[in-house]
């Protein structure tokens, strides 16, 4: 497997400070992700509370998707300037941004794979979680990758 990611021991500006980066990116995603599935249950004249976390799952990850796919970063990334490439060191495409929110989605579902994925961001050279390893992903710090 050749990866074409900027190498953490000579290039590290690339992933300094990205996992406190990326805790607060989720922070902020989560609030929009809150406001928008509240303005959901208002505009279906509150019949969304009847399936609030379903209807905060669905919102996010659509946001997730979209987002990701759009810039290959959530508008959270963003902020903290920070995105997310490929193994090839590719920005994300439609594809890639739902496959990573799936598995974004399911580590965060099981506790136990999530405490490992977050042990892997605060450990590993690149900052990657347990599915950025399975999916050949990492998140870099936007200015340095331009």
């Amino acid at each position: 497997m050749t990866w074409h990611l900027p190498d953490p021991d000579t290039q590290p500006e690339f992933y300094a400070d990205v996992p406190m980066k990326r805790l607060a990116a989720w922070v902020v995603d989560t609030v929009i992700i809150l406001a928008f599935s509240l303005l959901a249950t208002v505009l279906t004249v509150f019949v969304g509370l009847l399936f609030f976390p379903v209807l905060v799952l669905m919102i996010g990850f659509v946001y997730r998707t979209a987002t990701l796919a759009a810039g290959s970063a959530t508008w959270g990334m963003r902020l903290m300037a920070i995105e997310m490439r490929t193994l090839r060191g590719e920005k994300f495409d439609l594809l890639m941004a739902a496959i990573h929110t799936l598995g974004y989605t399911v580590s965060f579902a099981v506790i136990f794979v999530q405490a490992i994925s977050v042990i892997l961001m605060m450990t590993s050279s690149r900052g990657q979680g347990l599915s950025d390893l399975v999916l050949g992903t990492v998140a870099v710090n936007r200015r340095a990758a331009r």
